[in-house]
Order: C-alpha cells, then sequence, then structure tokens
C-alpha cells in the first residue's frame, strides 16, 4: 500500500512536497528530515511533522494527489479520507495519515523537496479501531478476499453495496449516499474499512463507565462473487474523562468499551504514547508519565509541563493566565474470550488544561543611596513581549524609554521563562510628587501574547525613602503617684498616632491625663493606677506599675519610637490594727492576666472581698478568724493569711491546681507580746466645752444586681449586659463600703431609669421616688429587708429592692436600646435625724411622680462605683454600656 500527499506553501515562490508511504515486506523504519520537513511512521500513521520555520507567516495547504488530480484537503475531505492536522501556535505542525486513507497510489512525485518515508506494518490485528482528532475509523479483515488484488471503487460490479448505520435506530444508505453525507468506505484485497467524522446524523453519544463517548455502529453490504455478505463494523472514541490538578492531567478511558464487546475479553497489550508515537517504560518513566489500570478505566498521568507539550500565555479580561497542552496516545490490544480475533484499539486524544491564572509579580530592586528606582516584573512565557510602559507623564514604548535614558531589559531562563526590569532615576521627569524623602512612581506595563498580539497590562507602584527622617522620642519620670511623659517631635511632625498601654490616645484620655502640646512636644501625666498602667510586683509597701507608650505611623503600621517605664510608688497594702483588725489590698498584677479579684478568697474560702472591682480586692478581717495563723517568737505574735484563688469553679477561670493558685499574697501582721509604756499627764481646766471641727472624707457606695432575691451571688462586670425577659424580677442592693459605723444609715432617696447614660437624659421613668416606690407604676417598687448574716454586718448600710423587667416605648413602638438605672443616696446620722430623706426610707409617702412612659420588655444592667465625699448626697448609675443585647 502507498500514499501521495502534497502541500503547498504559498509565500513568494510556489512548492510542493510529496510524500511517499509504501508498506513492503521487512521494510526498514527511517526518517529524514528536510528543509524543516520531517516524516516518519507510527504504527497504523504515517506522521509529517513541519517546522514553524516554513509556516509562521505563510498559509499552510494540503492537498492530495489522485492521479493527475489535486484536490484540496479542506475540514471534511480530510475528517472522510482518514488525514488530520495538528499546528501549535507558533506554527510547528503535524500531518497524520491512516495507512488506509483515500488516494493511495505507487506513484513517487518529487518537487523542490523530498520526503521518503518506508513504513513496514504487519501487526494487522482482526480489527483495528482509529479515533483520531477530527474522525473515527474501523478496518475488518472478516470479509471475503478478492482475486482482484487492486481497490474496489463504488460503481464496480463487486465492492460496498450499501450500508445500515445505527443511531441507534437503523438508517439505511447506499454507498454514495453516504459518501455524500461525509463518510468513507473503501475495501481492499483482505479488509474492510469505515471511517465518520465527529457529531453526524448517524453517530451518537453513549456514557461509558463514566466516561462520554462518541458511537459509529454500520453494517456494511457488499457484492462477492459468491453473493452478498454483511459485516458489522463499531467505533466508539472518548471524548471525554480528563482530570485536572495544578500538577498533574489525567486522562480516563474506559476499561471495557462496552459499545465494542459484547462478551468477555482480555487485554493483551496496553501502550501509551506522544504525538502518536509509542513510548517505552524507560521513557514514560524519564518523563513521569505513568499508565495504570482500574477496574473500570486505564489511565493515563501527564505531569503539567512536560516536554512533549507546550505552555501557552492567554489574556482573558487582561488577566495574564497560562495553558498546557499535550497529545497523549492510548493504543489497547485486546482479544474476545473463545476466539482468536483480536481487536488494536488506538486513541489519539489532543489535551489543554483550564485557563491557569498566573498574576505577574514585581519585584523593587531600588537602591535608595544609589538614587535610581530598580523593578523587576514577572514571571511569564517565552511568547510574551514588553510593548510599553505607561509612566505618570504619558505612554513610552520600549524604544522610546531608552531613548530617555531608562534601562529596560528582558532577562530569560533555561526553563523557557522570562521576566523584565526598569531602572529610572529618582529624580527623572517621569517622577511623580515627592513627599518629604519619599518618592513615589506608579507604573503600567503594557505587554503582548504572540502571535495573536493579544494585550494585557501589569500596574506597578514603586516608592522609595532616604534615610534623613528625624524620629520622634519619648522620655518620661515618676513621682509617687504619677507617670510624667514627654514626647519630643521629629522632622516629620506630630504625623503619628499614640498608644498608651493598650489603647489609642483619644480626646477623652488625652483630657483624662493633663494632655499638653506646644510645635516641638507634647506631655502627659498618668496616675500609677490608671487603666492604662499594668502592676508588675506589689510588696507590703508599693507596688510596681509600668506605662507603656508607643508612636506609629497609621498608614504603613510603622513603630517610630516606644517606652517601657516601670517606677515603684507607695501603696500600705497590709493595715495591722491595734484591735486585732487586718485590712488587705490584693492587686490585679500582669503575670495573671486572667485574674478577676472578686474571685480571691482568704484561706478560708468564705471570707471574701468587702469591696472589689477589675483591677483590686480589698479585704478586712480580725485576726482570730478566716483561717489565720499565730505564731509566737521572741517577745512578738505573729498573724499569718494568704489571699489566693483556691478553685477552678469559676466561669472563664484558667486556674487547675486548688491547692498550688496562681495568685497568692502573703498576709503578715507582728504585734508586742509584752511591752511597757510611760505616760504622762497633766490637767488644765478648760474654758469651754470641746467641738468636733468639721471634716471630710471619703465614702464608697457600690449598687449591684442579684441573680435572685436571695441577695447571695450578684452579677460580676463580665456578665454585663444582663438580658432578662418582661416582668422578670431585678434585685439591686445598694451599699455603703468601707464603713463599720452603726450610727450610720444608707437612704435611697430617688431612683430613675433612662435610654442614655446621661442621667438627665429624657425619656426617664421614676423608680423611686422621695424615698418610697412610685405610686404612679402599677408594678410597684418593693423594698427588702436586710439582717445582719455573715457577709452583712451593718445592716443599716445597705438597701435592697426590686422592681418588674421593663423597657420603652414611642408611638406604640418598642425601643430597643439599652436602659441604664441611676440612684440618689443619702447617707445619714441616726442619732442626728434630720427633716428630708433622712427620717428614713419611705417615712412620708408622697406618691407623686412626673413619668410619662410605659414599661415593655427588657432591660440591660452593670454596677459602677463612685468615690463620695462625706455627709452629702451622691449619685449611683447602673448601665450596660459595653455590650448590646438583642
Amino acid at each position: 500500500v502507498c500514499m501521495c500527499v502534497s502541500l503547498s506553501l504559498l509565500w513568494n515562490l510556489m512548492a510542493a512536497v510529496i510524500i511517499l508511504g509504501q508498506a513492503r515486506p521487512n521494510g526498514k523504519l527511517n526518517s529524514q528530515s528536510n528543509s524543516g520537513l520531517r516524516s516518519d511512521c507510527a504504527g497504523n500513521l504515517m506522521r509529517l511533522s513541519l517546522d514553524k520555520a516554513l509556516a509562521v507567516g505563510n498559509q499552510l495547504e494540503v492537498e492530495a494527489i489522485n492521479g493527475t488530480q489535486h484536490m484540496v484537503l479542506t475540514p471534511s475531505l480530510a475528517a472522510q479520507c482518514g488525514y488530520s492536522m495538528e499546528s501549535d501556535p507558533w506554527g510547528n505542525t503535524r500531518i497524520y495519515t491512516s495507512l488506509m486513507s483515500c488516494y493511495v497510489d505507487n506513484k513517487v512525485y518529487v518537487v523542490s523537496h523530498d520526503v521518503t518515508q518506508t513504513c513496514s506494518y504487519t501487526r494487522w490485528a482482526s480489527k483495528e479501531i482509529l479515533c483520531d482528532r477530527n474522525y473515527m475509523e474501523v478496518d475488518d479483515s472478516n470479509m471475503i478476499t478478492f482475486p482482484n488484488p487492486s481497490l474496489q471503487a463504488s460503481g464496480e460490479a463487486h465492492g460496498i453495496w450499501k450500508m445500515t448505520f445505527y443511531t441507534p435506530e437503523p438508517v439505511s444508505m447506499v454507498l454514495r449516499e453516504a459518501e455524500q453525507a461525509g463518510y468513507g468506505a473503501m475495501t481492499t484485497s483482505s479488509r474492510l474499512v469505515m471511517r465518520s467524522p465527529y457529531n453526524t446524523a448517524e453517530t451518537y453519544s453513549e456514557d461509558v463507565a463514566g466516561i462520554p463517548m462518541e458511537v459509529f455502529k454500520v453494517s456494511a453490504y457488499h457484492k462477492t462473487p459468491h453473493g452478498l455478505s454483511m459485516v458489522n463494523l463499531a467505533a466508539a472514541c472518548p471524548t471525554g474523562g480528563v482530570l485536572f490538578t495544578e500538577d498533574v492531567i489525567s486522562w480516563h478511558v474506559p476499561r471495557r468499551v462496552t459499545p465494542l464487546l459484547d462478551g468477555g475479553h482480555k487485554v493483551i497489550e496496553m501502550h501509551m504514547g506522544i504525538n502518536g508515537q509509542k513510548l517505552d517504560k524507560s521513557q514514560m518513566a524519564t518523563r513521569g508519565y505513568t499508565l495504570t489500570a482500574t477496574d473500570f478505566h486505564i489511565v493515563i498521568e501527564i505531569p503539567v509541563g512536560s516536554p512533549d507539550g507546550y505552555f501557552k500565555s492567554h489574556a482573558p479580561d487582561y488577566q495574564y493566565h497560562i495553558t498546557y497542552s499535550v497529545e497523549p496516545m492510548l493504543e489497547v490490544l485486546w482479544r474476545i474470550d473463545n476466539s482468536q480475533e483480536d481487536t488494536r484499539y488506538k486513541v489519539l486524544f489532543p489535551i489543554t488544561t483550564p485557563l491557569m491564572p498566573r498574576p505577574p509579580h514585581s519585584q523593587d530592586h531600588t537602591v535608595p543611596e544609589e538614587r535610581v528606582f530598580s523593578v523587576h516584573v514577572g514571571t511569564f512565557l517565552h511568547d510574551v513581549e514588553l510593548r510599553n510602559i505607561t509612566f505618570s507623564t504619558g505612554v513610552l514604548t520600549v524604544e522610546e524609554s531608552r531613548a530617555r535614558g531608562f534601562t529596560v531589559q528582558e532577562h530569560g531562563f533555561p526553563n523557557g521563562t522570562k521576566t523584565f526590569s526598569l531602572q529610572v532615576p529618582i529624580d527623572a521627569a517621569v517622577n511623580p510628587e515627592p513627599l518629604v524623602t519619599t518618592y513615589f512612581l506608579p507604573l503600567v506595563f503594557g505587554f503582548i501574547i504572540l502571535p495573536e498580539e493579544t494585550p494585557f497590562a501589569h500596574p506597578v507602584d514603586v516608592e522609595t525613602s532616604l534615610q534623613d527622617v528625624v524620629l520622634p522620642t519619648v522620655t518620661g519620670t515618676c513621682d509617687q503617684n504619677q507617670f510624667y511623659i514627654s514626647v519630643m517631635y521629629g522632622n516629620q511632625g506630630n504625623n503619628f498616632q499614640t498608644m498608651v498601654g493598650p489603647r489609642q490616645l483619644s480626646p477623652e484620655m488625652a483630657n483624662a491625663y493633663n494632655f499638653q502640646e506646644n510645635a516641638t512636644h507634647f506631655g502627659l501625666i498618668v496616675p500609677y493606677n490608671a487603666i492604662d498602667t499594668a502592676f508588675e510586683l506589689i510588696t507590703s509597701d508599693s507596688v510596681k506599675a509600668r506605662l507603656d507608650l508607643l508612636l506609629y505611623e497609621p498608614n504603613n503600621n510603622w513603630v517610630l519610637a516606644d517606652l517601657y517605664l516601670a517606677c515603684n510608688f507607695p501603696l500600705t497594702t497590709t493595715a495591722c490594727y491595734p484591735n486585732g483588725t487586718i485590712a488587705v489590698w490584693a492587686v490585679k498584677v500582669e503575670s495573671v492576666p486572667n485574674l478577676i479579684p472578686s474571685w480571691l478568697t482568704l484561706k478560708d474560702q468564705s471570707c471574701k472581698p468587702v469591696f472589689s472591682d477589675d483591677r483590686f480586692a480589698y479585704f478586712s478581717f480580725s485576726a482570730d478568724s478566716c483561717g489565720t495563723t499565730r505564731t509566737f517568737f521572741d517577745n512578738y505574735m505573729m498573724y499569718e493569711n494568704e489571699i489566693g484563688l483556691y478553685s477552678n469553679d469559676h466561669k472563664g477561670a484558667a486556674y487547675t491546681s486548688p491547692i498550688d493558685p496562681d495568685y497568692r499574697q502573703t498576709i503578715s501582721c507582728y504585734y508586742v507580746v509584752n511591752d511597757t509604756q510611760t505616760i504622762s499627764f497633766s490637767y488644765k481646766p478648760r474654758s469651754s466645752e470641746p467641738t468636733a471641727e468639721i471634716g471630710s472624707g471619703q465614702l464608697m457606695v457600690q449598687m449591684r444586681l442579684a441573680q435572685d432575691a436571695s441577695y447571695e451571688l450578684f452579677y460580676q462586670a463580665e456578665d454585663y449586659p444582663v438580658v432578662k425577659y418582661l416582668r422578670q424580677p431585678l434585685y439591686f442592693e445598694v451599699e455603703l463600703m468601707q464603713s463599720t459605723d452603726p450610727q450610720l444609715e444608707l437612704i435611697l432617696e430617688n431612683c430613675w431609669a433612662t435610654l442614655q447614660e446621661d442621667r438627665t437624659s429624657l425619656p426617664s421613668w421614676d423608680i423611686i421616688v422621695d424615698s418610697c416606690q412610685n405610686h404612679d407604676d402599677s408594678y410597684a417598687t418593693i423594698f427588702h429587708s436586710v439582717m445582719s448574716d455573715t457577709r452583712v454586718a451593718v445592716p443599716s448600710h445597705i438597701k435592697r429592692f426590686s422592681i418588674k423587667m421593663f423597657t420603652f416605648t414611642k408611638d406604640e413602638e418598642v425601643l430597643k436600646d439599652e436602659i441604664y438605672v441611676h440612684c440618689d443616696a443619702v447617707i445619714c446620722d441616726t442619732n442626728n435625724q434630720a427633716d428630708g430623706a433622712c427620717r428614713g426610707q419611705c417615712v412620708n409617702p408622697t406618691g407623686m411622680s412626673n413619668s410619662r412612659h410605659q414599661r415593655i420588655k427588657e432591660l440591660h444592667c452593670r454596677n459602677s462605683f463612685m468615690d463620695l465625699e462625706k455627709g452629702k448626697r451622691f449619685h449611683l448609675s447602673s448601665s450596660a454600656q459595653d455590650y448590646v443585647a438583642t
């Protein structure tokens, strides 16, 4: 069998290339190359390769020679006759020809270029199935051999008469009708060949083991000297089955192609190849290819980037992407059970990965002291070229940029990729606005992808700074009560932010910390016990506190200066009184950040703080209680106790050992056992009765919300805001702290609720009026009696009341804002009760109220403490300003 194909390259002169493929017994495989043309054998295919140098910029035309006729192989004629062509984007072309293709002749034509190829293919199987990129072919040897060795044409007495296609419904055609429909059919002395393009009216799709396949089934009727014979032919070719990852292409082909097999079969051989050529195991291993078989599939895996394929650049929506293309081949030889008939199944399957985004990256290699911007952009494939660069002053081509004195270079790498670099003087005209000592260079690199010349762009912003900036500096000192901070500005002024402790300096903090500023400095005065300081260490007579100050540039979060100032401040943490009372302050130190002071106890865990907030806990107890131990030595008695966190039952506690707590503060008091004092006494008659001068001091009052009517458990700071349902009772307790004077009594004068933290804001609702409940309220306030117990030493120092859960409405709309509860209280001397509130709680109810609002739904409360001047009215507020509950 021989074939002739003529190729014409249309450029300034016309040339023709004639390719011969002749099958001879015991023929020798060889390959010749001439002027960019190369031919070789690939089993039942012949392959012609053309170098891109012959094709780029020219029109490639393939002609088939049938005797004296030259016929252009159009796509439809190529699929009908058994030809296929594949070109990469740069013009490298491969033409595949089936050995059973049309226009086979025994002549050789040579014009301009000689390419001669002799192929030997003697391993014909009983049935050969070929799946090429544009057609399906099947040939069968199960037919009667004609005495005439030449090919049988459609018009002769003996040959193919008609055929029936199965779609799967039968459709019959005579040979001429089938050829007009695009099908190819021919016979040789020993084989019958049928060929079909993809997606014709008489082919159909079928899912086989999850793989979509195009199926071509036909029964061919041919005339023989002995009568009419019929041969059933079928081809099934995969149209999918490819899986992609970033690194591997997996091609799945059904192991049992059911449209071709009716019964059992055995795989005799299985090979993979590339571009139609088989690969042996060593070649596959070198390239990283694998060929495996599962119960349902034959799987070929190809690494993305293997040398047998190629990468290509793309720019959809002007964004840089790449694809990888490769053309694997699968060849399987199987044998039907209980038969000697073999079937060779060969598939050529071009694969291109989906678009893979590869956004370019820029690297700033600028050295400010050299006063030259230097930027690298990449990485790109070899088909990308830099076309222009956009500066702030306009667009310059690469040549124009070089003419301006800018350095534009292309850098290639062994793997075929490239980057581009640009160097521009800092003082060049394209440099935009310098800001102090920082220079900015905005760029847009314009690229094209060859050979299509598809454009895309990549913006790059470059900036550099010269090292002549004077940064601000921070200094600080301490006295016995406060930190004194001074910040001197650098040459950039005060364009920075200040962190005091964990918080950014705000106008409110500046006002609290006596902020003072001039053109070159600013100063702060911070009390050692301010919320933004940290306690590092406590002793019996001092506390070590630290203030952290940080200056930073907000746009880039650059730290410009910092100060960590720690000082010892006098603080009597333990007071030992002659009557045996011991008073102790426990301080939350930085090493136990999760500590909640209200959880601390003495050794006797029932002895809890009489006062606590988020940083301090105050204990007052007698020397013979709360687990205090006594030790005698020399002429002294030592009373000792310990403050600690002995239980991890508290919510959120990070402590695990009840024996060795994470927080421990030892308390020691020393008393002289025996002592003699000499007292001198003299008497002088007085002229008048002594009188006490009016003095001033501080009283501490707290208002808390109890969890129930027992008033044993109270909500802590972390529990707020507390959410309650409509009409659910709320139990309030107001207590005079740090006083054991039984002559004092706390009286609640007025209590009310508002929507705002401002106690004078509207709307408001009265809860207690003139020391009594609000009689305008259908749900009256209830006062609860206070009895002496282990916690309550002086009942007159505490007032308790409860109200029903409510919220505000406006125009019949429920207002879901937070609610603040405020109280006015009076501290009275029970021995000298005057008129007004000191007559007692609700002694003279007035029943007056100016409230105009209704209670509806829910309340949020948070307790707070205030220092009060003794002998005067004071105000308490309970609010929930840190959280919002819905």
